[in-house]
């Protein structure tokens, strides 16, 4: 049978009653475009976005706009999403985790010791069922604490349903407070620290190190969101060649903040100093825009250096990735991560006592050596830039928390005076640069894969083994500047 086509006449009244369908349509994908799963799949073909997304493991996707007339008890956490994948392994800084818990593995935490550390801590924060509730009890710096419960609302988004109830005290401000000494009596109960959480620790405290606050941005010095600066950072180190670089060590900070620090300026002015040593002051850098102060800009150096402030450095991250080579002068405080670098192999380690004279041997060194201070800088930079990755950071926060729960000996329940917070509240209430930042660190959809697998704790062998190994490789590099230092008073003499 010979099929017929007939031509159909459209009218004007037709052809824009088509157009504005198609207006509709479009203005609706784009509306919902982080709405629905079919937006977030459009956008990432027209954006070219290489994210692994599958429909059938991530059923919801969260929006980016808040309903700002919404309270927190108006507002449902989604249930557990079922995920067949299996878990990849966790890095190996995962395992200081046991470590740090280690205090509590025979007693257990029960709610009075919890109560006890009342006193010194900013915030106390409590999970229950899927949702956070805080209380305040002292203010911390800027907004250290706002935005490390931020950071945990993203990790109930991330991981929904997979939480567990948990209670905890967090300090939110520089140094170490639970103090090793006062708990050195075994035979009382007086002997039991209180459970604390906090930024970084050190060998004389039994502060439980907890992820810092600028992976989510830190607005009031517009450091970005890590895992937007991460990418600006390795597009900046690529910008100039290691061998092109500034042959120098490089650092840019506040030189009021620490001993360390203000020894550090004084190799700017050494006879052969290697250092270029800059201050910087954050009122007048915030009045002129930061325009000196841009993280990734700041990979021309061959070497750049981390010092310590106060305490240990939100920094290290962004000096370890710019493929420099980075002089670390010896540390006191860690951080959940730098427990698990190396010197010679991540970093260059520089005597705190004489630091212009170490740092001077280090540049020198790695003129003389350039391929393999090369291979030092990518080595530090490859760790944060691997290692480091948010979802990472999500779980090391999300096994620090299970393995909290699994020691505590109560159920925890809303504390008295406590209020609850969600994403919505922290969104709507501010603006500017602090509601940029938290839109900009916003889990966008839970994820479609489980947290990494936790390793095992270390043994006694295991911590003794890599500590001596950390210190054979310190000694090296001073035996090496010895000697240095032995041949160039020999040829003096013989001058």
């Amino acid at each position: 049978m010979q099929m017929i086509y007939r031509n159909r006449t459209r009218t004007p009244q037709t052809t824009v009653a088509f157009f504005l369908v198609i207006l509709i349509i479009i203005a609706l994908i784009t509306r919902w475009i982080d709405i629905i799963p079919f937006g977030y799949f459009f956008q990432s073909i027209i954006t070219g976005s290489r994210n692994n997304f599958k429909l059938q493991e991530s059923p919801q996707i969260y929006s980016s706009d808040f309903n700002c007339s919404l309270n927190c008890s108006e507002t449902s956490p989604l249930p557990k999403i079922t995920i067949n994948s299996l878990p990849e392994s966790c890095p190996e800084y995962f395992r200081w985790i046991h470590e740090d818990l280690k205090p509590w593995k025979e007693t257990g935490i029960t709610q009075e010791m919890v109560e006890k550390a009342k006193d010194v801590a900013n915030i106390r924060i409590t999970i229950l069922n899927g949702r956070l509730y805080t209380e305040k009890y002292k203010q911390g710096f800027q907004t250290r604490d706002v935005i490390t419960i931020w950071g945990i609302l993203q990790l109930l988004r991330l991981y929904p349903g997979r939480l567990p109830d948990v209670d905890l005290m967090f300090e939110c401000d520089d140094k170490p407070v639970i103090k090793k000494k006062d708990y050195n009596n075994k035979n009382t109960n007086a002997s039991i620290p209180p459970p604390l959480f906090h930024y970084c620790g050190d060998e004389s405290s039994y502060d439980i190190v907890f992820p810092d606050w600028s992976f989510w941005g830190w607005p009031e010095v517009n450091i970005k969101p890590w895992e937007i600066l991460k990418e600006e950072l390795k597009e900046g180190s690529n910008i100039i060649k290691w061998e092109d670089r500034e042959p120098y060590a490089y650092w840019k900070g506040n030189t009021k903040l620490g001993a360390a620090r203000h020894d550090l300026v004084k190799c700017n002015k050494s006879e052969d100093g290697k250092a270029r040593i800059f201050n910087l002051v954050w009122k007048k850098e915030k009045k002129q825009g930061f325009n000196s102060s841009d993280l990734a800009s700041q990979c021309t150096y061959r070497y750049k250096i981390y010092v310590e402030g106060l305490t240990w450095s939100v920094s290290e991250k962004y000096i370890l990735a710019c493929d420099s080579m980075c002089l670390i002068v010896k540390p006191r405080y860690y951080d959940f991560f730098t427990r698990s670098l190396l010197p010679t192999i991540h970093y260059w380690p520089i005597n705190e006592t004489n630091k212009c004279r170490s740092i001077k041997f280090a540049v020198e060194w790695g003129n003389k050596h350039t391929n393999e201070a090369q291979e030092i800088g990518k080595a530090g930079s490859k760790f944060v830039q691997e290692n480091l990755r948010m979802k990472y950071v999500y779980d090391y926060i999300f096994h620090l928390l299970n393995e909290y729960a699994k020691l505590m000996k109560y159920e925890p329940i809303v504390p008295e005076g406590a209020e609850e917070i969600c994403s919505e509240t922290l969104i709507c209430s501010v603006k500017g640069a602090k509601r940029r930042f938290r839109k900009h660190s916003m889990v966008k959809s839970p994820s479609n894969s489980l947290p990494c697998t936790l390793p095992p704790s270390y043994d006694s062998q295991d911590l003794r083994g890599l500590q001596e190994r950390r210190e054979n490789l310190t000694k090296q590099v001073a035996m090496w500047e010895e000697s240095e230092r032995a041949n160039t008073r020999g040829q003096s003499i013989l001058k």
